[in-house]
């Protein structure tokens, strides 16, 4: 089975992001802090982050904004356009695509023309 085959499940599925609530980041911000600098990576290991994420989150720990641990990009409170505004922007970008391939094909037949004036010329003048 090929996986354009629409009839079979997908083989390879796309994996679910994972998100973390406020309390798991602040209490893995802890724990990354409280751990002496050896055993540092094996606790990055054991809950399969970076050090990115510790970094990211100790720095909204430090600032006080414990909102700003809600991961925006999968949060509920994140306002979804309405489709009506998606396809305006979907239909803006494509006007925009075909007006700069009208534009580059306008150039192109004005060159060809100009060629074929040439080459017409040149074949006058062997006559």
């Amino acid at each position: 089975m090929t996986s354009t085959d629409p009839s079979g499940p997908d083989p390879v599925a796309r994996p679910k992001r994972r998100t973390f609530s406020p309390s798991y980041k602040l209490r893995i911000v802890d724990e990354y802090d409280a751990a002496p600098k050896n055993e540092k990576g094996a606790v990055l290991r054991r809950e399969r982050l970076y050090h990115s994420h510790v970094k990211e989150w100790r720095a909204a720990r430090d600032a006080g904004a414990l909102e700003k641990l809600v991961d925006r990009r999968t949060s509920p409170a994140r306002p979804k356009k309405p489709a009506a505004e998606a396809e305006n922007e979907r239909l803006r970008r494509q006007v925009e695509r075909l007006e700069k391939e009208l534009a580059r094909n306008k150039a192109a037949l004005e060159v060809m023309g100009k060629a074929s004036a040439l080459l017409e010329m040149i074949s006058e003048g062997a006559d």
